[in-house]
């Protein structure tokens, strides 16, 4: 039997009022994912695909439209005490270290804070030493009464890590945690990440951009577009064989790839006027070129939605023609 998962969506969705009458804009459109125990989950996608909105959702900081978010099994309430509870348990690691940490806060008071918002009754100078050197400030002491401008890029970032740290949850979600970084430090955070996973059994989702990012660090991507999950998988499988157009051109532009960059069409529509079909066939690098018509599935490219991928192990694609390539056929539950 399969480990259930520790967090995860159910057929998820988050829409936001248009301005004016305008339609709804669909930023998580129909969404399953898992995220297991020890596993970290590359959740990745252009800017403005839902990403964030997503991650945020998982956390209860938006709440759905429709659909449900699970922890342990247990659907989340949105309810002050019940949401209380569950931010103990998942944490959030921010994108930009220097927005995230209050610059009249001492770093001590940085982590401590979170304690101080659940009432913690243990020793906190202790916690918040503990949490400081799991995240590789050591000897931790030096760094209690430091400010954010007294401290570089990467160690105000261990900082924001140790304040998630702090209240020893049992799953993160960092939203680009490496992004204002350069190449040296995002290196040692990642490294930081995958130690954590390894002695403290933490699980993560990570929302990034960077398929190489992915690369480095999970376990399992999933990619997503226009507020779907197009492909999901094994990330050594996804990566060096992906099968979803949109996959393949987002790897196509990484420096180490060695195919030709794929340049797609204009901008993601917008998601108040999602298109019909796959929504991804208004760019699609394979419809463009012929490849769909060969392979019968135009038509169906432009004109007939595909299934929510679900969000367990395991590689799927919502794709017509990666469908019919593989033998499929087009529209089937493989994609």
């Amino acid at each position: 039997m399969s480990t259930p998962p520790l967090l995860s969506a159910e057929a998820l969705k988050v829409s936001f009022p248009g301005r004016r009458g305008a339609a709804a804009a669909r930023a998580v459109d129909g969404v399953d994912l898992d995220v297991g125990p020890g596993e970290i989950v590359a959740l990745v996608g252009e800017s403005g695909c839902g990403k964030t909105t997503l991650a945020r959702s998982l956390l209860g900081l938006v709440p759905p439209t429709s659909g449900r978010v699970a922890f342990g099994g247990v659907p989340l309430e949105y309810t002050g005490g019940a949401l209380k509870a569950y931010r103990r348990r998942v944490q959030l690691v921010l994108q930009d270290p220097s927005g995230s940490l209050n610059p009249r806060h001492t770093v001590y008071d940085a982590v401590a804070e979170g304690l101080r918002i659940h009432g913690y009754a243990g020793d906190e100078q202790a916690a918040v030493a503990r949490a400081l050197a799991r995240a590789g400030l050591r000897p931790a002491e030096r760094f209690f009464l430091r400010y954010p401008h007294e401290l570089s890029g990467g160690q105000r970032q261990r900082v924001v890590i140790a304040g998630a740290l702090v209240l020893e949850p049992e799953l993160i979600v960092a939203d680009e945690p490496v992004a204002s970084l350069d190449a040296s430090v995002r290196g040692e955070i990642l490294a930081l990440l995958l130690r954590l996973r390894d002695e403290l059994g933490l699980s993560a989702l990570v929302v990034t951009h960077d398929l190489g990012l992915a690369w480095n660090i999970a376990d399992r991507v999933a990619v997503m577009y226009l507020g779907r999950i197009v492909e999901t998988g094994p990330v050594e499988e996804l990566l060096t064989t992906p099968r979803h157009p949109y996959t393949q051109a987002l790897l196509s532009v990484l420096p180490e790839s060695s195919v030709e960059p794929v340049v797609l069409a204009g901008e993601p529509p917008d998601p108040s006027d999602v298109p019909s079909g796959c929504r991804f066939h208004v760019r699609c690098q394979v419809l463009a070129s012929g490849r769909a018509q060969q392979a019968g599935v135009a038509a169906a490219c432009r004109g007939r939605d595909l299934p929510v991928l679900g969000g367990g192990p395991g590689s799927r694609v919502a794709c017509h023609w990666a469908a019919a390539v593989a033998g499929a056929g087009p529209a089937s539950d493989a994609g």
